[in-house]
Parts: structure tokens; C-alpha cells; sequence
């Protein structure tokens, strides 16, 4: 089904439903504030010509309106009269949308500092150091409407060290400003990468999985003990389900080795990512097990098909039952303004268009635990909203504005066209 065709049935099916619930709360459980703007406090009223949730029960407005309030979402809704002091915002052109969510950056600061390739595991290592607020490369994604980010070390070792969750603003961007947590997460590398040039274990598989073994090991006795040990702080956190652990893996071995170690084995809130070559020949299995699945920057598998066959990566998945399954980037291999597209061509071949507009958006800011701020427009949530002159995962629509936080962080109309 096309994405409209699908829009257009989603927003049939509910219209009815939200009127008659407008006066109760969103999907979210709070209620809708929609008291007068007060003197000192900011904030916008947006009416679009449609409005697309992507929240739990996928409502969808047309036309809409969005009510931004100190950073948040106010309101979101059928259109209505606006309360009093809210600046109006006329866009009945356009059609609003989640910001983006992005699991698998390297465009936080220069591709150089992203791997310390001097031992093979690097727990105590965070890529904060390396984040350069509001870089090129952060415009560009800003302007394409990927306001949420989770900038991570490469994958030249088994473990790289641990990323941070931050948003894209341009405007001033500071670390204070744009970072939502440090660390946000673990990077893992087992397949491929960090067997290139280690020169140790590592560079095995056996030895790989051997030094991630002995490591968690390690890190759970300390836990077991309660002891923190400074160079396993964080992995001990990971161990603790805490925080999560994004795990660089592909093919038909490597991405269920992934998913035995640190799902079955350990327990950690894992998310597999990649998935590329011919790991989705394993799908069955990895829906079982109940691990999420963060798919790219390959959408599309022909090289180790034995068929020849050209094979949506993210439909096979989809069809062997995955939920909130995700896409990357894994920029700059993809550049990070083309996540839109990245959706677009696992549409293509064969997905779910708004299952795939929930893959960049809602879907993994759930599985990585930030799906209470960001992900989707609901009452209560961080003020993230980007403008599309048409279906955000159409390559003929443009991104006209992004707002991060409530702020507006890209303006066509002002900046031109960044990319």
C-alpha cells in the first residue's frame, strides 16, 4: 500500500475517535494544556494542512494544529480556535511530523577521533570528547529533519566505548544545550570491522567473542560484588540494563552470534544493528528471541543473495513479525540529511511506507529508551516537529522548517536550501 493510501486510511479509521477524545488525554496519558501563553513563556501556534502523529494509535489530522509551549508539545490536534498569546503560525501547505531519530551517527566531530585502535576493547572510552556542536554535518542532518542523534565510536575495535545522545541544533548549539545523555549508550563491533587490522585476538571470531566474554564477565562480578570498577564503569552499567548497547553485526553468522552474547546470554538491552548481506535470512529466529533490529546503511541485499535476487533487507524482516524495527544511516556512509531516503527505498522494496516512517521516528527512540521525550508528536514531548511540503518519505518533498526543543533550528525561507 502507498504511504498516502496508507495516511489516508489511518486518518479515516481515527478522525472521529480523536474528536470525540480531543477534551481527554493523548496517547502520551497527559492532558492537553491549553491554558493562555503567559507573559515570559515561549511559545507557537502550528496549523499544517496535516498532521501525522506517529504515535500509538497513528492519528492523523488534516488539517491540524500544534501548540508548542516552553520547549514541549502542548497540544496537537484537530484544528481549533488558539488560545490566547500564542504567535500564529500559517503552514496549511505543509505537512508536520515527528523529528527523526537516528541510532547509528559518526557525525558528532571528525571522522578521525572516532576509533582508538590501541587495544582492542575500549569500555572506558566515551566519543564526548569529540562532539563538535552544530558542525557541518549536523546542519545538514538538521535540515533534513533528523533532530535526534546517538553519535557513537567506529567499529575498528570490539567494543569502541560509549556514545552520546544529543540533538541536532545549529543555532548556538552548545553541549549543554544539545546533549540528552552522557553516555547514551555502548558500541559493540562483532563482525567484520574490527577483525581488519587489530593484529591480536580481535581479529578472530573466536577471539572476538572471547574478549567480549571476558570483559562482561568481568563487569558482572563487579556488579555481583558491588564494586565499581573505573575502567568497567560503564559496561557495568550496560550489564545493569541501564544503559543500552548498540552492536555493529551482519550476516547470516555474525548477527545471531550477536543476538545469542548479549540478548539470550546476558540480558542487556541490545540492539542489533546493521543487518546487512544476508542476515535476513535469519529473521525467524531473531524476532523469537524478541531482539530489536536497527537496520542499514544497506536497504537493499544482492551481493550474497544465491538467487541473484535484488531483496528489501527491511521487508524481510518486517514479514518475519519484527516490532519497532529501525533504520541508520551509519553516517557519513550514508550521508545523515538521506535518512528520509533511507525509508523511501525500503518502502521500495517491498516495506510498509508509515512502518517505515515509524522506523526513523518513534520506533527507535523506543527500543533505545528516549521514547517518553522524542520520536513522535504527543502532549508532554520535546517540541521536536519538522514541515514537509509533502509525505516525509517522498524524495520530491522538502523539509520547509525544523523546530528542535520549540526553536526553530532550520527555515527555508531564511536559510535557504542547506543541502
Amino acid at each position: 500500500m502507498s504511504f498516502r493510501r496508507t495516511i489516508s486510511a489511518v486518518a479515516t479509521s481515527t478522525l472521529l475517535w480523536c474528536l470525540a477524545a480531543l477534551a481527554s488525554c493523548s496517547s502520551s496519558g497527559r492532558a492537553p494544556d491549553l491554558a493562555p501563553l503567559r507573559p515570559g513563556e515561549e511559545g507557537l501556534a502550528i496549523r499544517c494542512g496535516r498532521v501525522l502523529t506517529v504515535d500509538d494509535h497513528d492519528r492523523a489530522y488534516g488539517p491540524g494544529l500544534i501548540l508548542l509551549k516552553q520547549g514541549r508539545i502542548a497540544y496537537v490536534g484537530p484544528d481549533r480556535d488558539v488560545p490566547e498569546g500564542y504567535p500564529v503560525e500559517e503552514r496549511r501547505d505543509l505537512w508536520a511530523a515527528p523529528g527523526m531519530v537516528e541510532l547509528h551517527a559518526h557525525v558528532h566531530g571528525t571522522m578521525g577521533d572516532i576509533n582508538d585502535m590501541v587495544f582492542p576493547v575500549n569500555a572506558d572510552l566515551r566519543a564526548s570528547p569529540t562532539y563538535v556542536p552544530g558542525n557541518r554535518a549536523l546542519r545538514l542532518a538538521c535540515a533534513g529533519g533528523v533532530t535526534t542523534l546517538f553519535g557513537i565510536p567506529g567499529s575498528g575495535t570490539s567494543i569502541g566505548g560509549f556514545g552520546i545522545t544529543f540533538k541536532s541544533k545549529v543555532r548556538g548549539a552548545t553541549y549543554d544545550g544539545s546533549v540528552v545523555q552522557d553516555p547514551g549508550g555502548m558500541k559493540v563491533a562483532q563482525s567484520y570491522n574490527p577483525e581488519r587490522r587489530a593484529g591480536d585476538l580481535g581479529a578472530t571470531r573466536a577471539g572476538l567473542s572471547w574478549i567480549l566474554e571476558q570483559w562482561s564477565e568481568e563487569a558482572r562480578v563487579a556488579n555481583r560484588e558491588g564494586r565499581v570498577e573505573p575502567l568497567l564503569e560503564n559496561l557495568q552499567k550496560v550489564h545493569a540494563r541501564e544503559l543500552p548497547v548498540l552492536i555493529h553485526s551482519a550476516g547470516s553468522d555474525g548477527y545471531p552470534a550477536a543476538a545469542r552474547m548479549w540478548h539470550a546470554k546476558y540480558g542487556t538491552r541490545a540492539i542489533l544493528s546493521h543487518g546487512c548481506f544476508d542476515a535476513h535470512l535469519t529473521a525467524p529466529w531473531l524476532v523469537a528471541q524478541g531482539v530489536p533490529l536497527n537496520v542499514g546503511p544497506r536497504e537493499i541485499d544482492f551481493f550474497s543473495t544465491r538467487d541473484g535476487a535484488i531483496t528489501g533487507t527491511a521487508a524481510r524482516y518486517l514479514e518475519a513479525g519484527a516490532k519497532d524495527l529501525s533504520l541508520n544511516t551509519d553516517s557519513p556512509v550514508v550521508p545523515q540529511e538521506e535518512l528520509f531516503l533511507q525509508g523511501a527505498v525500503a518502502a521500495r522494496y517491498g516495506a510498509d511506507a508509515y512502518t517505515m516512517l515509524r522506523a526513523v521516528t518513534i520506533a527507535p527512540a523506543r527500543v533505545f529508551g528516549i521514547g517518553d521525550r522524542v520520536g513522535s508528536l504527543e502532549v508532554g514531548k520535546d517540541a521536536d516537529v519538522v514541515l514537509f511540503t509533502g509525505e516525509p518519505l517522498d524524495p520530491r518533498s522538502r523539509v520547509e522548517v525544523v523546530f528542535i526543543d520549540g526553536r526553530v533550528e532550520y527555515d527555508r525561507r531564511q536559510d535557504g536550501q542547506w543541502f
